[in-house]
């Protein structure tokens, strides 16, 4: 028996269609097929051409009744095409699973198609019963502790996030005139994927990277291959804790959305501590419709993402002026980065000290901020 299964009869025309609420049912399967396909490495061996399962197989390592039934499975989901049988090549959108790609998602394929980062979605509905992650309760402790302790998935969730900020790296600095500033401090930044491109479009400019030694493993690889190393350096440290001195431009990407409101204020009110009169907290990250938008089906999944693996949220508009209100900054404002990227640019400026907030009172001085462990920066990014 299938899993929809009819008596031949025709539905009534106002019916409800249950093969696209059995598509997202079947999701999750769809996506395992994929991070397979990203794990043996089917769009390497395919290469640009055509190949026969066989010989896919062959490359891969794989047995090739098993492969074959894989390719057709990959097919169905549109990443290849099989052209005549057994015969297949990838799609524009497969290619993207090939590591060899400009724009290869290989990483976050398997990465969120791993078990350490899908187990806490069976326990979503508990999720939502809370309001608390679930990851903690599978695993025993927080996601990046966990992280910290198994190195491989480490390293290609580093891999990820870099793969996952090319797109905002190659718009941004076309975005923003980061040429007003002396030193910018990327919090949370990783392997300086996005430093870097800001860093090689602005020659006066300075940069910093902060994060945990496990964030800052690749980058001053990163940096030696962009020729930078001379106006670049990496700070380890726990940004719940302080922010690196001395920049008056703090950058914080894919942040802010992998903490509760509580955590967010003391990040944000660090780097308010640490700028200067006429330095900025410049914020990228996806904004929030005020209501739902189906195009960006993706960014419902993201927030839900947040909400079981950290407890964190993706935020509207509104959203994100209380934090930075609530951490000593003016109102920020809101500007679109272009396509390709689906993140938006947040900028907000010191408050003066002594004026209120919206809500009418002057935030907790820092010592009333309570300490956190390191951490480094989740994204879908």
């Amino acid at each position: 028996m299938t899993a929809v299964e009819g008596d031949g009869t025709a539905p009534p025309a106002d019916a409800a269609d249950p093969l696209h609420l059995m598509r997202l049912v079947f999701g999750t399967m769809a996506a395992q097929t994929v991070g397979a396909a990203a794990r043996l490495g089917v769009m390497d061996a395919l290469g640009d051409g055509e190949r026969a399962a066989d010989e896919v197989a062959a490359a891969c390592g794989t047995q090739p009744r098993a492969t074959l039934r894989l390719l057709r499975a990959l097919a169905a989901l549109e990443l290849l095409v099989e052209s005549r049988p057994g015969v297949f090549s990838a799609t524009p959108a497969g290619r993207l699973l090939d590591t060899r790609h400009p724009r290869s998602h290989a990483s976050p394929a398997r990465v969120f198609t791993d078990p350490q980062m899908v187990r806490a979605w069976e326990d979503l509905a508990e999720s939502v019963r809370t309001g608390e992650p679930t990851f903690p309760q599978v695993f025993g402790k927080g996601f990046f502790e966990r992280l910290g302790e198994l190195p491989e998935l480490s390293a290609e969730f580093n891999a990820s996030m870099s793969e996952s900020t090319r797109a905002t790296a190659a718009t941004l600095p076309d975005s923003y005139d980061f040429g007003r500033y002396r030193t910018v401090v990327d919090v949370g930044g990783g392997d300086g994927t996005l430093l870097a491109a800001v860093l090689r479009a602005f020659p006066s400019v300075r940069g910093v990277v902060h994060d945990t030694p496990r964030g800052l493993a690749q980058a001053a690889g990163t940096m030696e291959r962009a020729g930078l190393t001379d106006r670049f350096s990496a700070v380890t440290g726990d940004f719940f804790a302080s922010v690196p001195e001395g920049g008056d431009l703090y950058l914080l990407k894919s942040v802010i959305h992998d903490w509760d409101d509580e955590r967010c204020v003391t990040i944000l009110r660090n780097c308010r501590q640490a700028l200067p009169a006429h330095g900025r907290v410049l914020i990228v990250e996806r904004v929030m419709p005020p209501v739902v938008d189906p195009t960006v089906a993706g960014w419902y999944l993201s927030d839900l993402n947040m909400l079981v693996n950290l407890g964190g949220r993706e935020r509207t508009r509104e959203e994100f002026t209380t934090l930075c209100e609530e951490a000593g900054f003016a109102a920020p404002s809101f500007s679109e980065l272009p396509a390709p990227s689906v993140f938006s640019l947040i900028e907000a400026a010191p408050r003066p000290t002594g004026t209120a907030t919206a809500a009418g009172h002057e935030p907790p001085p820092r010592s009333m901020a309570r300490r956190r462990a390191p951490t480094d920066d989740l994204d879908d990014r």
